[in-house]
């Protein structure tokens, strides 16, 4: 079973940053499309960014548009992806999770995705 491993969430006042990573050990990611989606208390999950097979070794990022301009979403290597969260606000605070899947095509329809991390916390205080 593959397992994603997520680390870097935690408590930050508004306009602060947090970086978020996702690894998954002993597995190969080349062809996957490797992202993030968060939810928030009574609301559904919702995607955040991710990267997305290009061919190659390439990959494209894709950011929502409620953070794009703040958020920065990176391949670490096939196998991990960051997200950095800058300039943050209040209406950020959600459970994180890290998501992965073979790619191809709607890759913002977290239903599509085969592979979930346990989710981290972010908190923004305003």
């Amino acid at each position: 079973q593959v397992q994603l491993v997520e680390s870097g969430g935690g408590l930050v006042q508004a306009g602060g940053s947090l970086r978020l990573s996702c690894a998954a050990p002993g597995r190969t990611f080349s062809r996957y499309d490797m992202g993030w989606f968060r939810q928030a208390p009574g609301k559904e999950r919702e995607f955040v960014a991710v990267t997305s097979w290009s061919g190659g070794n390439s990959y494209t990022g894709n950011i929502a548009d409620s953070v794009k301009g703040r958020f920065i979403i990176s391949r670490g290597n096939v196998t991990s992806v960051n997200l950095q969260m800058n300039s943050l606000k209040p209406e950020d605070t959600a459970v994180y999770y890290c998501a992965a899947r073979q790619s191809r095509s709607s890759s913002t329809d977290f239903r599509s995705y085969d592979y979930w991390g346990q989710g981290t916390q972010v908190t923004v205080s305003s």
